[in-house]
């Protein structure tokens, strides 16, 4: 099943891989205290398994993918408002990729970018952007040597550039990091191998991170001295150095990656672990220290927005790029609610507590 996508207003957005009305998944809205509603059955011919995380665009719209189904059953890009109105954006026919696991990601341009897993011109899967109004371009075809079966969603990182990691192809067959421009030059930064003994781990399966640090940390499936996943760090050159070799108590098969938490640590789980055990969930520390984020990460002038953060309490100011704004710190002392003041621009988000200055991991874009 998808992860659930956190909306500004308090409640979450998520899509089921299956069930519905008809069977084929469905997109619903939840609120913490469980009322759910839900805003679209897929039927097939408008898609089937919606596998990704939903992606709530600049136009208040959400944006996501199927696996299978629509006019050719080889999976769509759609879009669909808050009230539940479906739009389909894009029919993959297999020449153009096909079967997207995961969702999109819109880029400091405005347009969607994804993979898909399926055929495309080089028989393995595809790179894509897509326009709000459903233009589709193949921005790059694999064809093994260069990596294969991108299953993982992409990361738009600080230098503007797309990066993301696949489970098979590559040099040594276990897989690839990756950097693609938005024009679509495509450089392999690093080779996973597969053979026994490498020791650095392969396929790997979920989207990187870009940490507080400029690096860039994931997971594999596999590999590693255990031969049961890694978690890893990349410098943006494409150095690489495991972290964590996965296995025993504290898990194997770290399927769904890392995420950065605003205390500084990393978080993760995997989907295997110790006899009678399902799977973990484990930290890293890397002694990054604390920072906040706002959700979401764009808005116009006036916007009420949420900055996520600890030990927010007693915070004296918020500047969005050095401008100030008024705001309410939440009792749990985790987030602040704020408007979007006049004058400010694109930049990062800083707010002062009597412990110090957080600042955004990421700018925060004003739009106009």
């Amino acid at each position: 099943m998808p992860g659930l996508t956190e909306l500004a207003d308090g409640n979450f957005l998520g899509a089921t891989y299956g069930g519905g009305a008809n069977g084929a998944g469905a997109i619903f809205e939840i609120t913490p205290s469980g009322k759910l509603t839900v805003l679209h059955s897929f039927d097939y011919s408008d898609g089937d398994h919606p596998d990704g995380r939903l992606l709530q665009g600049r136009d208040g719209n959400f944006y996501g993918t199927t696996f299978q189904g629509g006019a050719n059953n080889e999976g769509t890009v759609f879009k669909i408002t808050p009230q539940g109105v479906l739009t389909t954006l894009h029919n993959f026919n297999g020449s153009d990729g096909g079967n997207p696991y995961a969702g999109l990601i819109q880029a400091s341009d405005g347009n969607f970018y994804g993979t898909a897993a399926g055929l495309g011109g080089g028989a393995q899967g595809t790179i894509f952007r897509i326009t709000q109004a459903g233009a589709f371009a193949v921005l790059h075809n694999f064809h093994g040597t260069d990596t294969a079966s991108p299953v993982g969603a992409l990361l738009q990182a600080a230098d503007g550039n797309l990066y993301g990691a696949t489970t098979a192809g590559g040099a040594i067959s276990g897989g690839t990091i990756f950097e693609i421009t938005l024009q679509g030059k495509l450089t392999t930064l690093y080779n996973f191998c597969s053979l026994p003994g490498c020791g650095d781990g392969s396929y790997s399966e979920s989207a990187l991170i870009q940490a507080t640090d400029g690096n860039f940390y994931g997971t594999t499936f596999e590999g590693g001295a255990n031969s049961e996943g890694t978690v890893f760090q990349l410098t943006p050159t494409g150095v690489l150095t495991t972290l964590q070799s996965l296995g025993g108590s504290d898990g194997d098969g770290a399927a769904g990656g890392v995420l950065q938490a605003t205390n500084g640590t990393f978080y993760g789980t995997t989907d295997g672990g110790p006899i009678g055990f399902y799977g973990t969930v484990f930290s890293l520390s890397m002694g990054f220290g604390p920072f906040v984020q706002t959700l979401p990460g764009f808005g116009r002038i006036g916007t009420t927005i949420k900055v996520l953060g600890n030990n927010l309490t007693g915070a004296t100011s918020v500047t969005f790029n050095g401008t100030a704004a008024t705001f309410t710190v939440a009792k749990s002392g985790t987030y602040i609610s704020t408007c979007v003041p006049a004058g400010a621009t694109t930049g990062p988000v800083q707010v002062v507590t009597p412990s110090g200055t957080l600042t955004s991991n990421v700018n925060f874009q004003v739009l106009p």
